[in-house]
């Protein structure tokens, strides 16, 4: 679903991909980069502006957005949000939804992050 793996953008075949399928960098606080595609960072607000935009922001030209506030546990839990939430978003109708498990040691802070990245 997202990788965890530190790629250059560059090794990624982007040519042949539409704008929603192209991938995007996000940064963690500690310097970890995740490998995401752009349809599914889409679904935060913040993330959105960035992309989207009027003018022009650092962040779309070079596809990577930096959350120097937001640690790598955090951060990975917000992406798999995102890949959930798209998944389940407009589903058929009475869809057998699972739970999306968040750990108490990490709601607050996670709580936060999504307020700030308007999940």
């Amino acid at each position: 679903e997202f990788s965890l793996v530190d790629i250059p953008l560059r090794n990624i075949v982007v040519g042949a991909m539409s704008k929603d399928q192209e991938m995007i960098r996000i940064k963690s606080a500690e310097g970890h980069i995740f490998i995401v595609d752009r349809k599914s960072a889409m679904v935060s607000g913040t993330i959105k502006s960035m992309l989207t935009g009027p003018g022009s922001f650092t962040e779309n030209e070079q596809s990577e957005i930096h959350f120097p506030l937001i640690s790598t546990r955090i951060l990975e839990k917000v992406i798999q949000y995102f890949y959930f939430k798209l998944r389940y978003t407009n589903h058929t109708p009475n869809p057998k939804i699972p739970e999306f498990n968040i750990e108490p040691e990490i709601a607050l802070e996670l709580l936060m992050a999504a307020n700030y990245l308007d999940t």
